[in-house]
């Protein structure tokens, strides 16, 4: 796929989701739909479709309109890419720009500059004071990969050169000992030895300190009230058996 027809796919997953279709479920139907797409085109369209939804009222602004097109329209011009480059209507491009959308667009303001909803604008700004605006900033990017190691099976420094044995580096992180952020190739972690079998997992460092401050016996309970996929019930465990 070229980078044009990858956005005209990011377009349709885009206008499903405003529909009301979940965002995994529409990236995963279009992926079954579309069996000409390689990791990497899936992979692109995928980024493209999550930049968009992070960023979706300053897109939304920037490109004239809360569709899938505008979204696109409103990235494109948030990075500085001329949409008229993309938009040729050439093979599986977009279509050209209508005149009216070569006009529209307006660079977001106050809420809608930091990408959150109105309603949630002064509770966050109340309870994070001086760090309001740099903490949503921070949620308008693709969130670091974080992976905890597993210390039943490794430790931190081996699980490291395990990593780069892949090529995927990952270095340790000050939030917890058993924390590692990765900075080169985290799209590897999937097949890479390490995590397949168990040796590192990914967890938010943040998760992994919570742990790391419990008074631990072995006779407690421990009621998780932001419990997901068990993982801080897993290091739990880790810290019990070690």
């Amino acid at each position: 796929m070229t980078p044009a027809a990858r956005l005209s796919a990011a377009i349709d997953v885009l206008d499903n989701i405003l529909s009301g279709q979940p965002a995994e479920r529409a990236l995963t139907n279009w992926a079954r739909g579309s069996r000409y797409a390689g990791s990497k085109d899936r992979a692109a369209v995928r980024d493209h479709v999550f930049d968009a939804l992070r960023c979706r009222r300053s897109f939304a602004a920037r490109g004239g309109a809360e569709t899938g097109r505008g979204l696109v329209l409103g990235m494109l011009r948030s990075g500085g890419v001329d949409p008229q480059t993309m938009f040729t209507g050439q093979g599986h491009a977009p279509a050209p720009l209508t005149p009216g959308e070569t006009a529209q667009g307006t660079e977001p303001q106050g809420n809608a500059a930091l990408d959150i909803p109105d309603w949630i604008a002064p509770l966050l700004s109340a309870s994070l004071g001086d760090d309001f605006v740099p903490v949503c900033r921070s949620l308008q990017r693709r969130a670091p990969v974080f992976l905890r190691v597993n210390t039943l099976k490794t430790d931190r420094d081996q699980a490291i050169v395990d990593l780069a044995a892949e090529n995927i580096t990952a270095v340790a992180h000050p939030l917890s000992p058993t924390a590692l952020l990765v900075t080169e190739n985290p799209r590897r972690l999937h097949l890479s030895a390490p995590y397949r079998d168990g040796r590192v997992e990914l967890q938010d460092a943040a998760s992994q300190a919570v742990v790391d401050r419990l008074p631990l016996r072995p006779d407690m309970r421990v009621l998780d009230y932001c419990a997901g996929g068990g993982g801080k019930v897993l290091a739990m465990a880790g810290r019990v058996s070690a």
